[in-house]
């Protein structure tokens, strides 16, 4: 089973991966980053892709369910621009599972499905602690 380091490298062996991180959504703070971060700053991406994941993970309506004790069923968060994917996976973590797995994918040379089956695979396979 993969540390945070491990999965993240594997994270950037991904076709047009440009960047990788783990993040705490509630700190918004990276506990681990590998390879390019937009703007060039790990730390503020984290900060604010931590914002999105919080805002999908504590309203209703994008919860299995639409209830906000449901953040558990909320997989991940994709957001696409005009030359790159976001993809944001939650992972499930033995204490608040408050953690996600943040990969830049560039968007011609990325495969999103393969990336999003991939995540989760890592996701599954982390181990915290």
């Amino acid at each position: 089973m993969p540390g945070i380091d491990e999965c993240l490298l594997e994270a950037m062996r991904l076709p047009g991966a440009r960047g990788a991180a783990l993040v705490d959504w509630t700190s918004g703070l990276a506990l681990g980053t590998v390879g390019d971060a937009p703007g060039g700053d790990h730390e503020t991406t984290a900060a604010e892709a931590a914002e999105l994941a919080r805002m999908a993970a504590e309203h209703g309506a994008f919860t299995a369910g639409g209830r906000p004790d449901d953040r558990p069923a909320l997989e991940d968060v994709i957001v696409s621009n005009r030359d790159s994917y976001h993809l944001l996976r939650f992972v499930d973590t033995s204490f608040d599972s408050s953690v996600f797995l943040h990969l830049w994918l560039g968007r011609e040379e990325g495969n999103l499905a393969l990336a999003r089956i991939r995540l989760g695979e890592m996701a599954a396979r982390l181990v915290l602690g």
